[in-house]
């Protein structure tokens, strides 16, 4: 009688621990590199074909760079300057035109812009799958609304790939 209880008791133990793995997992949306490079591609195109001479860069959910463009006119600095825009905009979910705006005349969320890495300066914007961030892209090197309309350029082409 004993033997017969062993066994089940054994085969349920085993279900319910691969039932709490299960629930221990999740899953998340990332954003390709084949689209990351394409993303760039279209926003870099955007301002060279206006004459400017600029760098783009495309980074995931967690801000880790999946692609960077530089014009090989634009000045070197423009790299970096695009990599904060695009940290930014997944770290505060915006676009950074609107964190620029949103910090300016804040004095308690104007602290936010001497973060590191952090860049208030139009230009970057997140990019969304299902109402989820899963990277940014950012570009630098023209002015403020212009790296703002080849950031969007990018963006247009990441919802047209997600999509």
């Amino acid at each position: 009688m004993k033997k017969t209880l062993v066994l089940p008791s054994i085969l349920g133990m085993m279900l319910m621990s691969s039932l709490t793995f299960a629930q221990g997992v999740s899953s998340q949306v990332i954003l390709p590199l084949s689209s990351a490079k394409l993303i760039a591609e279209a926003a870099l195109e955007a301002c060279t074909s206006q004459g400017f001479h600029t760098s783009v860069a495309v980074i995931d959910r967690s801000g880790n760079l999946l692609v960077v463009l530089r014009d090989e006119l634009a000045h070197p600095l423009t790299i970096e300057m695009a990599q904060s825009k695009a940290q930014t905009a997944v770290l505060f979910r915006r676009t950074t035109f609107e964190f620029q705006e949103d910090t300016a005349a804040d004095p308690m969320g104007g602290a936010q812009r001497d973060v590191p890495g952090i860049l208030a300066l139009g230009g970057g914007v997140p990019i969304r799958y299902n109402g989820e961030i899963i990277g940014a892209v950012a570009s630098s090197g023209s002015s403020q609304p212009m790296d703002d309309e080849c950031a969007k350029a990018g963006l247009a082409v990441a919802e047209e790939l997600l999509n």
